[in-house]
């Protein structure tokens, strides 16, 4: 990579704990990837031309936002699937570094970090083209046993910030769940895909909106096609998902 990123064993420095959301966007910060002096809410503009990159300049497919092949003009993991969904933006690929920029956020309870995910999420966005007028942003709802773990829901601390930044309204309790289920990195691919099946309740509110679901991480896709299809049941006239990373 064109830009060194100190990882977290090289004496990498992260922003402080208890800094608030306000303060954060308003002094000067530490680039949470490398410790480079920044504006604050934001990397550095080096680790983020390296972490949005497209490797090989492969774009991303526009369906479900995986890499495409280097020799393939169509997605194989989207030939013949069935989506609830239109599109799926993705600000950067679940891989180090960058995946630290998410850990910070889950495992660390670094709030800051959500509306730094927020401003990539944001730019990727308008790099294509931006959502619909009237479109309402919608967090995937976290568990009851996540809840209390992290005392927040990852997903709807960067909804909340993405708001902000595209100026749209949040509707967060759009979507719920009809049920607990077992944490999703505990669980194969099929497991997650029975397991999110009708997991989901959409609410009236989205009746004919265009809604954009807004979710840490992309895996398999199952949560967000669930919630997809509860808003479609609902009456939304279509979904866009909008995640910070897409796992490979």
């Amino acid at each position: 990579m064109a830009h060194i990123i100190a990882h977290p064993g090289g004496r990498a420095r992260f922003p402080l704990q208890g800094m608030g959301r306000r303060l954060w966007s308003q002094v000067g910060c530490d680039c949470p990837l490398c410790g480079a002096r920044v504006a604050g809410a934001r990397l550095c503009g080096g680790c983020e031309a390296d972490i949005t990159a497209l490797p090989g300049g492969r774009p991303r497919c526009p369906g479900c936002a995986l890499r495409l092949p280097a020799t393939a003009s169509a997605c194989p993991a989207c030939l013949g699937a069935s989506r609830a969904y239109g599109r799926t933006i993705a600000a950067f690929d679940y891989v180090p570094p960058a995946d630290a920029l998410i850990q910070m956020l889950k495992t660390r309870l670094r709030l800051s970090m959500a509306p730094v995910l927020a401003r990539l999420m944001a730019a990727e966005v308008r790099r294509h083209g931006g959502l619909p007028a009237g479109s309402l942003l919608v967090p995937v709802p976290a568990s009851r046993v996540s809840l209390r773990l992290r005392g927040m829901n990852p997903a709807g601390e960067i909804a909340r910030s993405l708001a902000a930044e595209l100026a749209l309204p949040l509707a967060r309790g759009a979507l719920r769940r009809r049920r607990e289920t077992p944490r999703q990195t505990a669980l194969g691919r099929r497991a997650r895909q029975q397991g999110a099946t009708a997991l989901f309740l959409g609410s009236s509110r989205v009746r004919g909106r265009h809604v954009a679901v807004v979710d840490d991480v992309m895996t398999t896709g199952s949560t967000v096609q669930a919630a997809a299809s509860a808003l479609l049941a609902a009456g939304a006239a279509s979904v866009t998902i909008l995640v910070a990373a897409r796992t490979p």
